[in-house]
């Protein structure tokens, strides 16, 4: 019989023994009903909370009553309601099952995760203040923080406990490129797409990117999705893009005041900071990174491997709570609600209309039209390790690794998808079959199983 069986029904026992179908003390009377043709109906489907309400409430039923026999003439005598009430007066049953549901206990409960105001980061801050960190127990401070570099050196000192990163952070971090080695993890993709080139308004008729030699160019960070997107995009069109034009590692928050300056020409950069330099009238958007690879990953939530080995059932608790606030800023139907839960000055600062024409994909594009993309950004958590293994090659074309790397492994250990699988699960989500797929960045096929030979096959690359 199921652990999950009602205990207060007296033709139950609470042993383990049972049918097949739960409705029999032993499989002989199972067989006898059926030659008797009665109906063997299965137990129906239970949710999650009343799968934990059957588990505790049993456990306490067998402590009380250890014969069966007593149980079920107990419960013929007064009653499965009067029982219940008895058996809650001294045992506080909706407590203990709460406190089932939960897990293991946290470790702690005070958290502070640090990240960068942008719309890439829409998970991690909207479960602040929609509640995604309580519902999983959590009290999270979320901190807003200047720069990449930034955050990569609280968390690494141990100052924040988790952060939203660059994609690209967590395998640097891992390999010692830039920093100390410190094994790192990526187990939740914030948000795929959302990017853009943007140029400055002056440059709207250089639509060509041959054009653009001796063009200055801003990038968040120098192991940044943008920075390899941009750099690829650039050699696509024939330029070197450490020899033809000039790319700076830029704050976002200060992007659009370089553009207006004139301190620089365009940038790959995240959102808000493209339609917020429509919405200033200084610049316009060239082509969204979503035209260059859809689906590309942009931003992680990160934690080192010691946080969660130190702390797993916290870490799991973030996790899910990462997920579940992921899986909400999926639907579209959410988009406009988000965007004013994370518009204030202690998130990304900025107006709300800016951020609904980038959540909901309905956005001036500065050069007098209104686009429709409603994939413009999109969330989805799931880690997948090819992501790991494309960008290490991408490290590896412009420089930034040298010498031979496993990269199977080096993406396995960050991108933490088998964690991410059974979190999902957990939060009623369904996970992909495999960890790695193959994809198309501007028409070129992407092979993970074959990260040297793509390399190999660019014209313009680092030597």
């Amino acid at each position: 019989m199921s652990m999950f069986d009602n205990p207060f029904d007296p033709k139950r026992r609470l042993s383990p023994s049972g049918c097949a179908c739960g409705r029999h003390i032993n499989d002989a009377e199972h067989a006898r009903d059926a030659q008797a043709q009665l109906q063997c109906a299965p137990v129906e489907a239970q949710t999650e909370d009343k799968r934990y309400e059957g588990v505790v409430a049993s456990a306490v039923m067998r402590a009380v009553f250890p014969q069966d026999a007593a149980r079920r003439a107990f419960l013929k005598s007064v009653g499965a309601s009067t029982a219940l009430a008895a058996i809650s007066q001294f045992f506080p049953l909706t407590t203990a099952t709460e406190v089932f549901a939960q897990g293991a206990p946290l470790e702690k409960k005070d958290l502070k995760v640090g990240f960068i105001p942008i719309t890439c980061a829409t998970p991690i801050i909207m479960a602040h203040p929609m509640g995604f960190y309580t519902k999983h127990g959590l009290n999270v401070e979320v901190i807003k923080t200047a720069g990449w570099a930034v955050i990569r050196d609280k968390t690494l000192n141990k100052e924040y406990d988790a952060a939203h990163m660059l994609s690209p952070m967590p395998i640097a971090i891992t390999l010692g490129v830039g920093s100390n080695a410190i094994p790192y993890a990526a187990p939740a993709i914030e948000n795929i797409n959302g990017q853009a080139i943007t140029l400055s308004i002056k440059h709207k008729d250089k639509r060509d990117p041959k054009s653009w030699k001796g063009f200055k160019f801003a990038v968040p960070f120098d192991f940044s999705m943008h920075n390899y997107l941009l750099r690829y995009y650039l050699a696509e069109h024939g330029l070197d893009p450490d020899q033809d034009v000039q790319i700076r590692a830029v704050p976002p928050p200060e992007m659009v005041a370089n553009l207006r300056a004139d301190n620089i020409d365009g940038f790959l950069g995240p959102d808000p900071m493209n339609q917020r330099a429509v919405y200033d009238g200084v610049g316009f958007i060239h082509v969204l990174s979503k035209d260059l690879w859809e689906g590309h990953p942009c931003c992680v939530f990160a934690a080192s491997r010691e946080f969660i080995a130190q702390s797993p059932n916290t870490y799991a608790a973030l996790l899910k709570s990462i997920i579940d606030a992921t899986a909400f800023a999926s639907k579209a139907e959410n988009r406009k609600q988000i965007a004013e839960a994370i518009a204030p000055a202690a998130y990304i600062n900025q107006p709300v209309t800016v951020l609904e024409q980038i959540l909901t994909g309905t956005f001036a594009d500065g050069l007098g039209s209104v686009q429709k993309v409603p994939n413009r950004v999109d969330f989805d958590p799931f880690p997948w390790e090819s992501f790991a293994v494309w960008i290490m090659t991408q490290m590896k074309r412009w420089g930034q690794i040298k010498g031979e790397v496993d990269y199977a492994n080096v993406a396995k250990q960050v991108y933490l998808a088998t964690d991410t699988t059974r979190l999902m699960k957990e939060v009623g989500l369904t996970p992909p079959a495999a960890t790695t797929k193959s994809f198309s960045v501007m028409g070129k096929m992407f092979d993970p199983s074959k990260p040297e030979e793509y390399i190999k096959s660019f014209a313009i690359k680092k030597t």
